[in-house]
C-alpha cells in the first residue's frame, strides 16, 4: 500500500506526522501457521505474494520463497529499530532499503550480513548515520529493547492484520484502519479526523516527487500523478529506483 501511503504523506505533509510500529509478522516457521491463507511453509507463501503485486500493481520478487526463503522477520524489525534509534528520518529510509532488497532483489533479510550491507548502503547518501553504531545495536539490546515495545503495542492494542493505520488527532477519536485501502479511503479517514483539513492541490510532477521520496516505483509515480481514480500507462523505459 506505498503508493496511496506515500501519496497520502506528500499531499498533507504539512499537517501530519507518522511512525512505524514493527509487528515481527514471522517469528520462525516453526511458529507461523496463517489459516486464513493456508501458508505454513515457505513455498506456500509465493502465491500470496504473486496476489499481493496483482492487486497493488507494485513490483514483487516472488522467487524469494522457492531460492531462499527468510528464516524470521524479527532480526529485521530489530534493525529497522537500530536505525531509528539514530533518527526516524533513517529508520524509514532504511526500512525502505529492506523492501526493495527482500521485494525486488530477493535478498535474504533475515541474515545479519545482508543488513549491515544495506546499512553500509544507506550511508553512503545518509553521511550522518553511523554504520558501526547501528552493526553493535543489531548485537546488543538496545535494537532488541525498541522492537520489544513495538510488540507490546501491536499486542495490547489487539492488532493482527497487517498494514493497519491508527489515526489520532486532537479534533477526533482514535481511528483503526486496516488491509489494504485506496487512496480515497485515506483522504476520508484524514478529512474524518480533522474537519476542514485540504490536501496540497498543487500538481504532482516527477522531479518534484523523486526528489522528496528519493527511491521510486512506477506505481507509486503512477498513484501520485493519477487525480481521476484510472490508472495511466507509464513509458516503459522508467526503471523502479
Amino acid at each position: 500500500m506505498e503508493p496511496q501511503w506515500r501519496k497520502l504523506r506528500y499531499q498533507f505533509r504539512k499537517h501530519l506526522t507518522w511512525r512505524n510500529c514493527m509487528s515481527g509478522l514471522l517469528p520462525g516457521w516453526n511458529q507461523f501457521s496463517d489459516s486464513l491463507n493456508s501458508v505454513s511453509r515457505p513455498a506456500q507463501m509465493g502465491p500470496i505474494w504473486m496476489e499481493a503485486a496483482h492487486l497493488s500493481g507494485m513490483p514483487v520478487n516472488t522467487s524469494i520463497w522457492i531460492k531462499n526463503p527468510p528464516a524470521s522477520s524479527y532480526l529485521a524489525c530489530i534493525a529497522v529499530k537500530c536505525a531509528e534509534l539514530q533518527s526516524i528520518a533513517i529508520g524509514e529510509q532504511y526500512l525502505r532499503l529492506l523492501r526493495e532488497a527482500v521485494m525486488l532483489r530477493s535478498e535474504n533479510i533475515s541474515v545479519q550480513s545482508v543488513l549491515i550491507q544495506l546499512a553500509e548502503t544507506l550511508a553512503q547518501t545518509a553521511p550522518n548515520f553511523n554504520v558501526q553504531q547501528f552493526s553493535e545495536n543489531l548485537k546488543n539490546e538496545e535494537g532488541r529493547n525498541a522492537f520489544r515495545k513495538d510488540l507490546q503495542e501491536v499486542q495490547s492494542r489487539n492488532i493482527n492484520r497487517f498494514p493497519t493505520l491508527i489515526f489520532s488527532s486532537a479534533h477526533h477519536a482514535s481511528l483503526l484502519m486496516t488491509g489494504y485501502r485506496p487512496y480515497t479511503a485515506l483522504v476520508d479517514i484524514v478529512k474524518q479526523m480533522i474537519p476542514g483539513i485540504e490536501p496540497d492541490t498543487t500538481p504532482i510532477t516527477e522531479e518534484a516527487y523523486q526528489a522528496y521520496w528519493g527511491s521510486l516505483t512506477k506505481r507509486e509515480l503512477d498513484e501520485a500523478t493519477n487525480e481521476d481514480g484510472v490508472l495511466k500507462k507509464l513509458t516503459p523505459e522508467m526503471p523502479a529506483r
